[in-house]
């Protein structure tokens, strides 16, 4: 596989413009492409506003030499110019199987094409793709310049060789790589959320508490905890001096109870008015720049703890310390 200068973006919006911004800060240069030539100025602005929690964040860590960023209104001309290429484009499968048909048509045969889809499988999407063994989907999470997690998942016709490839490109940029065994929708990660965002809308559904109380539940409880170590070993602990084990007999009858919902209820009006407004509420005014600025200021906090005790997420800081001596 060839050495990555150029990455390609193939759309831009929050999603592009987060891997825009690591991928600069590691010195690979960037082609942002999108049909919307308005998206130029939103996706500098973006990376201007991940630049600083950026330094702060690898702060110690020897960086090389800022990339350069351009942008094009014309695929055709971001493929040529890549040597990988990210798509961010709409959750749709049409928009996404003409674009990945063209930027492969005009790449270079050797040129990994990597998908930021959430749901679809890399098998559905890379029927469109020319060389479909370079094609796979590598999703991350928002804010990409932030969370280091990227699900490397193969399709049908992936080879070994381009997982590798992307597993060590995306490791470049300071990302924790999990290599996805089998293709499912939503992959791992986002069916783990789901399954808790289908019980938030039926707590509201049911009235049972606003989504301030909600989200309270989660901060100050069970997701410091998950930052660490997730929920698996989180519970072994949990069992004691009998570990796992102890925790399963003692708490595995729990799961015969009617606690939970499998099936989203509908998303009615007045579930959604719930939502919108009870997020705004917990705002005070606040502005969506302002809320991503707390945001990323803490998360930039808790990861460098967490690469103190090499746990969690702040492995991926100490790997790519590691790789820049």
């Amino acid at each position: 596989m060839r050495e990555i200068k150029t990455l390609g973006l193939l759309g831009t919006g929050v999603i592009g413009g987060g891997w825009a911004a690591r991928a600069l800060h590691a010195g690979i240069n960037v082609v942002a492409a999108d049909i919307n030539p308005e998206m130029e100025k939103w996706i500098k602005e973006a990376v201007e506003n991940a630049s600083p929690k950026l330094i702060e964040l690898t702060e110690g860590i020897n960086m090389p030499k800022r990339g350069n960023l351009s942008f094009t209104t014309n695929l055709v001309e971001m493929a040529q110019k890549s040597d990988f290429i990210q798509e961010n484009v709409p959750e749709n499968l049409n928009i996404k199987h003409n674009a990945l048909e063209t930027v492969s048509k005009n790449a270079a045969p050797d040129v990994i094409i990597s998908s930021s889809t959430s749901g679809f499988m890399p098998s559905e999407m890379q029927t469109h793709v020319i060389n479909p063994g370079r094609f796979l989907v590598g999703h991350p999470f928002n804010p990409v310049y932030l969370c280091p997690l990227v699900e490397i998942v193969g399709g049908k016709n992936t080879s070994e060789a381009t997982k590798l490839a992307a597993k060590d490109f995306y490791e470049s940029l300071g990302m924790h790589a999990l290599m996805v065994k089998k293709e499912v929708p939503g992959h791992i990660s986002d069916r783990l959320q789901e399954a808790m965002w289908r019980e938030i809308l039926h707590a509201l559904n049911d009235d049972i508490a606003s989504t301030q109380e909600l989200d309270e539940s989660i901060a100050y409880g069970p997701g410091l905890r998950w930052a660490i170590m997730g929920m698996n070993q989180i519970y072994m602990i949990a069992g004691g001096a009998g570990g796992a084990r102890h925790f399963i007999e003692q708490f595995g009858p729990a799961l015969e109870w009617p606690w939970t919902h499998l099936k989203a209820p509908p998303l009615t009006e007045e579930i959604i008015n719930r939502f919108v407004e009870g997020t705004e509420a917990q705002s005070q005014g606040k502005s969506i720049r302002e809320l991503e600025n707390v945001r990323d200021e803490c998360l930039v906090a808790i990861q460098k703890v967490l690469a103190k005790h090499n746990i969690g997420a702040g492995t991926a800081l100490n790997n790519l310390k590691q790789r820049l001596k």
